[in-house]
């Protein structure tokens, strides 16, 4: 069978899955955090926050991902910025400086196409809504907050689920600066089992497949709810 090296290694690509599902969840909650504060800031009344948040989006999203995590991963340590003080275990799985580093490197790089996903969400938010915030008394935090970013998640789901879908698919990048996820799971079986690498590699596109489309799901359930409420 040509898929015997993964089922004979399953413990193996278990873990490694673990390790694509843990920076997908943990990145993601920190990129749609981070995003929403820069998105905020980037619409705000503050004229320096909004051009720096404009300078960040834009160098963030015209670097590679690669190099950003290379920079955390090797670049930070050397200035300071370590992640030694990170060492968790759950399992089989441990998350260390390593993880860390590659984690906050994600989270970084997509929270600027978070930020410019839920701008879109905010511009399509009528005006109207954010002056009657005011009119009640709201300062610009409490509107943000309470009235135009829960419309802006809304409105702008589609491309915000489109964000995710592409962290998931980012997260093999880690791969290559030490974590072993699914990415570097499937290139140590294709060394190993070269008769294989085929079935190696049809087996791991189709759990990606899986995931991608369980994303997709939830995201079409979530939009539909959110129809019905408004």
């Amino acid at each position: 069978m040509a898929v015997n090296a993964v089922l004979e290694n399953s413990d193996l690509v278990l873990v490694a899955f673990g390790y694509t599902l843990l920076l997908f969840v943990l990145a993601g909650i920190g990129s749609l955090l981070l995003g929403s504060l820069l998105a905020a800031l980037r619409v705000g009344p503050v004229s320096i926050m909004r051009r720096s948040v404009s300078v960040y989006v834009t160098l963030i999203r015209n670097t590679p991902l690669l190099v950003i995590l290379i920079f955390f991963r090797i670049a930070g340590p050397k200035v300071g910025l370590r992640f030694d003080f990170v060492d968790v275990t759950i399992g089989e799985i441990n998350l260390n400086a390593v993880f860390t580093a590659c984690l906050v490197g994600l989270t970084v790089y997509t929270s600027a196409f978070v930020c410019e996903a839920l701008r879109s969400g905010i511009n399509a938010v009528p005006v109207g809504q954010a002056e009657a915030a005011r009119a009640i008394g709201l300062t610009f935090g409490g509107a943000m907050g309470q009235v135009i970013l829960p419309q802006a998640f809304r409105a702008s789901l589609p491309p915000l689920t489109s964000v995710q879908i592409a962290l998931l698919k980012n997260t093999t990048v880690a791969g290559a600066v030490g974590v072993f996820e699914a990415f570097a799971r499937m290139r140590s079986l294709t060394n190993d089992y070269t008769t294989q690498t085929y079935g190696i590699f049809l087996a791991f596109a189709v759990i990606f497949v899986v995931l991608v489309e369980i994303v997709s799901f939830l995201s079409l359930r979530l939009e539909r709810r959110w129809k019905v409420a408004r």
